[in-house]
């Protein structure tokens, strides 16, 4: 690989940080004498101490098959793909990438190159990750630091003791029961802190969608990719879904509650049965911040829905740049016009309203993309960005931005937070779904 020249790193907050691989014994092992790399697009940046943090608590390796680790030769000063462990000859070698906790956007990923019979990676994020000094550093940048889904505060027993009240509670509650398969069997954050009774509970109503994202992690009709969780297969009813919403509304302080999760599809198509919920909730109680997270392609539904009562919207978007929002979320039956009214009409009525901004290192951080959406906050109203990682394969999703737009090189995850937030200093950021008691 190409020859870096003039980088130099010493002891310090610029000391490198080793580069590290998996076996095939599936066990981690430093490569002493190179250091871990970062990828942002085609551009490779060693990972020193300044470029990256202790790896969260809570997050996940992976390892990736079929995949060549790409690492930075200290001593002869250049970036260099390991095709087997440098401690046994011809064992082969996978590269290995940290999914890192909600709260944390990944700043590069972790760089490697495709075999040739290489498939598509389930739909995780892979930031790049190395060693330093007895743990593991993580190429990320801390978002938001709200404790909102940290696991230490989600003890088994006591998520498992909620589910036996709510139980009792609500036994024929078909959403309950819904939301205790998310909690005990699928691991949901946001399912286990209704049953903890805190911060912020999940609504999920819709068993549809009008898009048909790369990503969608309930439904897949790629051969090559499995959703990660199974869809609702019910429509709840307006009573089942106030029941829930009210139980944890009542009890929380600045309770939240959201429609719009990741195991259903647009809530904007169960509109009718999500009105006449909120409608429900409301007549009992002013309390309680009521959310939606959606595609935001229905703009005279969500008009309807601010009329019952829903307090903020989060609408999720890849790009500010019709085509390359197309290429990701391939919408049918709307267009980007109609997500774009859907947030005029929220800042019209006074909404607060969030961005679901899902980042990939090489694509995000290009001057194409940062100026657009300097350019859109300036023309619509926006309170907040949160910045969610984007659980695609990395480099097939580059490859399908780049056929779509034209992108230059990137200027970095860092540089892009700086430029937004010296653009927008009264803009919220974060990555979860804030109170009205922040707003």
């Amino acid at each position: 690989m190409e020859i870096k020249k003039n980088i130099h790193k010493s002891k310090g907050r610029n000391e490198f940080v080793t580069a590290v691989a998996a076996n095939t014994e599936g066990e981690i092992i430093e490569i002493e004498g190179f250091a871990a790399v970062g990828m942002a697009g085609s551009d490779f940046v060693p990972l020193t101490k300044n470029n990256t943090v202790n790896m969260p608590f809570g997050g996940e390796f992976m390892f990736l098959p079929d995949r060549i680790p790409i690492v930075y030769n200290i001593a002869a000063g250049r970036f260099e793909a390991l095709t087997e462990n440098p401690y046994v000859s011809g064992e082969k070698i996978m590269p290995v990438a940290a999914f890192n906790s909600p709260g944390y956007t990944i700043s590069y990923i972790s760089a490697y190159k495709e075999d040739d019979n290489a498939v598509f990676l389930p739909l995780f994020s892979y930031g790049a990750v190395g060693w330093s000094h007895g743990g593991f550093r993580s190429a990320a940048i801390l978002v938001d630091r709200e404790r909102r889904q940290d696991l230490r505060l989600m003890q088994q027993d006591r998520v498992v003791s909620g589910v036996r009240k709510m139980r009792k509670k609500m036994p024929g509650n078909r959403l309950r029961a819904h939301l205790e398969k998310c909690a005990l069997e699928y691991g949901c954050p946001a399912g286990k802190n209704f049953f903890l009774g805190r911060y912020e509970a999940p609504l999920p109503t819709s068993q549809h969608c009008n898009a048909r994202c790369l990503g969608c992690i309930s439904l897949q009709e790629d051969s090559e990719l499995k959703s990660s969780q199974n869809r609702i297969t019910f429509t709840p009813t307006p009573e089942e879904i106030a029941a829930v919403a009210l139980e944890h509304i009542k009890k929380v302080d600045k309770s939240i509650v959201s429609f719009g999760q990741g195991c259903e599809g647009d809530p904007l198509l169960s509109a009718d049965v999500i009105e006449k919920a909120i409608k429900i909730i409301r007549s009992e109680t002013k309390r309680g911040t009521i959310n939606i997270n959606t595609n935001g392609s229905l703009p005279d539904i969500i008009n309807h829905l601010f009329d019952a009562g829903l307090d903020s919207i989060r609408i999720s978007l890849n790009s500010v740049r019709s085509k390359c929002y197309d290429a990701y979320f391939r919408p049918k039956g709307y267009s980007f016009s109609h997500v774009k009214k859907s947030i005029d009409i929220a800042d019209a009525r006074g909404k607060f309203v969030s961005i679901n901004y899902l980042n990939c290192p090489g694509f995000t951080d290009t001057p194409e993309e940062v100026e657009a959406l300097i350019l859109f906050i300036k023309k619509h109203g926006l309170n907040m960005i949160q910045w969610r990682n984007l659980n695609f394969d990395p480099l097939r999703y580059l490859d399908i931005m780049n056929k779509t737009a034209r992108h230059s090189k990137p200027t970095g995850m860092q540089i892009t937070f700086k430029k937004i937030k010296k653009a927008f200093p009264k803009l919220k950021h974060g990555y979860f779904n804030p109170s009205k008691e922040k707003f």
